[in-house]
């Protein structure tokens, strides 16, 4: 049975709550923790704001540092050169490109303890969100925490003192300190390393320099090998092949094969837009041959832009801490950590490792679900981390570990249900692909039980129902605004819009969506009367 918890029954709502005005009572421990974070993107700001508003960190008995290896605060948002000769064995820290907008609308994205600034485009631009990440850090006094140019090169469990042992080195003088944490939380990001396929043949494309990443994409004429090609092949459907492969069509390049999983196959804008199936095969290089799974060939293209993802990567993590492997067949649970490069197994909660060389209390995984709503997630998921780091024990090791298993179960049942003829080796691989996807309500589910777990039990720390709403339309709203915008009419739909409040923006996205909604029948009706006249 728990014992009272002062902190906790004195309510985590009001102690913790973010506008400040909490009064701490007496503490129920005085142990003293050290907490290293990892990185200052959005994952590492967020868990960095969390726990300054914390009581244990206010009265000193936390204390914390973070550690970023670039020059300033933003992560993936933060710009970065990308040579005109892309270098595989150096990528840019960052693949954002230069046209990229948010693919989520900024009511929906923000951290629900900062909203971003009124009349703010729906849709904003790369620049518009990587000020609003200076902001949050700035106003919430985040920066004096964190050590710019310091990298974490390398993280080990030190059994006899039950610390981790952080190696950084100093980015501009090479030095490099060892120093010893009770809690490391992870939130290097996960948009840096990129994944290649392993198509036969697309080896060869690499080396002709006719194939690269889209690490490497910055606008229609960077990389150079862009500029001059006439028929560009993008492989991938996700939000940077979908803008990729739109861009590259409006700067005049006169064919793009578009390639995805799933696509059927189809010829749009007159030719200019080919909609193909998967790469079966690269094959000749200097004729720009390519084959798809229904057999079908492309010849002439110039080049290959490869939008297909990026590795879960953790250079600082080495065995036994962590594994780069695929984890055993379950049950049992693995006994160490495995990253498989698409999933890290087995975590509770998505976060806490359950590997029996080091308490789960003393080193958190952030960031890692995929096809969710990442800002407010970082600060719930941060608020589970700190709960388990001052009472070790409310962590259910068991009951997440059935958990965990059930979830392999069921998925292991998903897929073979779709796919019967998928061989029994590949399973391991299948799984670990969507292990940390976390579909439409499932993530707001998530957020709400993680909220729940950490003590934040009153409404207000529940997902709205607009957000539950909205999100199932991100890609309406954001084809709609982009119609606004292209018609001039964008900025004053948003003129003004949120200095009364969040509400203003909820009703502005229902206005967007409307307009969406009386465009499809105006083209409903069109093609009532075209029917029409064609029966007379």
């Amino acid at each position: 049975m728990d014992l009272p918890n002062p902190i906790l029954d004195a309510s985590h709502e009001t102690l913790n709550s973010d506008d400040g005005s909490s009064q701490h009572p007496t503490l129920a421990s005085d142990e003293h923790k050290d907490i290293c974070i990892i990185g200052a993107g959005p994952s590492g700001l967020g868990a960095l704001k969390v726990l300054l508003d914390h009581p244990l960190f206010k009265v000193g008995v936390w204390e914390v540092v973070a550690f970023e290896a670039r020059e300033s605060v933003g992560g993936v948002w933060l710009p970065a050169k990308s040579s005109s000769t892309p270098d595989r064995a150096n990528p840019p820290p960052t693949p954002l490109y230069d046209a990229l907008t948010t693919n989520l609308p900024h009511p929906v994205m923000a951290y629900p303890s900062f909203s971003f600034p009124p009349s703010t485009p729906l849709f904003p631009p790369a620049s518009t969100v990587l000020r609003y990440l200076e902001t949050y850090a700035e106003t919430f006094n985040l920066t004096q925490h964190i050590r710019f140019n310091h990298r974490v090169v390398d993280t080990r469990w030190d059994a006899a003192k039950r610390k981790w042992r952080v190696q950084v080195r100093e980015g501009r003088s090479g030095e490099e300190k060892t120093q010893e944490y009770d809690l490391v939380v992870v939130a290097n990001g996960h948009y840096s390393l990129p994944r290649y396929p392993t198509t036969p043949g697309l080896q060869a494309w690499l080396d002709a320099g006719k194939a690269t990443h889209s690490v490497y994409y910055r606008n229609p004429t960077h990389p150079p090998c862009l500029e001059k090609v006439e028929t560009v092949l993008v492989v991938g459907s996700g939000p940077s092949g979908l803008d990729i492969s739109s861009e590259l069509r409006t700067a005049g390049h006169k064919r793009i094969v578009h390639s995805f999983t799933g696509a059927v196959n189809e010829d749009l804008e007159g030719g200019g837009v080919k909609r193909r199936g998967r790469v079966r095969t690269f094959l000749d290089p200097t004729r720009g041959e390519v084959e798809f799974e229904d057999g079908t060939r492309e010849i002439g293209i110039g080049h290959c832009v490869l939008a297909t993802g990026y590795q879960d990567h953790f250079q600082f993590l080495h065995p036994p801490e962590l594994r780069l492997d695929f984890p055993p067949g379950i049950p049992p649970l693995p006994a160490e950590l495995y990253n498989s490069s698409y999933h890290v197994f087995p975590l509770a909660k998505h976060i806490f490792p359950l590997a029996t060389t080091y308490p789960p209390s003393s080193i958190a995984f952030l960031g890692l679900p995929v096809r969710v709503v990442p800002f407010p997630l970082i600060e719930a998921q941060m608020r589970a981390v700190l709960e388990v780091l001052e009472r070790p024990e409310s962590l259910d090791t068991t009951q997440e570990a059935v958990d965990i298993v059930s979830r392999y179960e069921d998925l292991r049942a998903q897929i073979t249900a779709r796919q019967p003829s998928l061989p029994p080796s590949q399973l391991p691989f299948a799984i670990a692909k969507i292990w940390h996807i976390l579909e439409e309500e499932h993530q707001f589910n998530y957020r709400d039980a993680l909220h729940a777990f950490a003590g934040y039990k009153q409404e207000k720390w529940r997902v709205p129902a607009w957000v539950r709403e909205m999100y199932p339309m991100k890609l309406v709203l954001r084809q709609k605004w982009r119609e606004l915008e292209k018609n001039g009419e964008a900025e004053e739909w948003v003129k003004g819009v949120g200095e009364g409040g969040t509400e203003e923006w909820v009703q502005l996205m229902k206005k967007v969506l409307r307009r969406a909604e009386e465009r499809r029948k105006g083209l409903d009706d069109v093609d009532d009367v075209e029917r029409q006249r064609t029966r007379l």
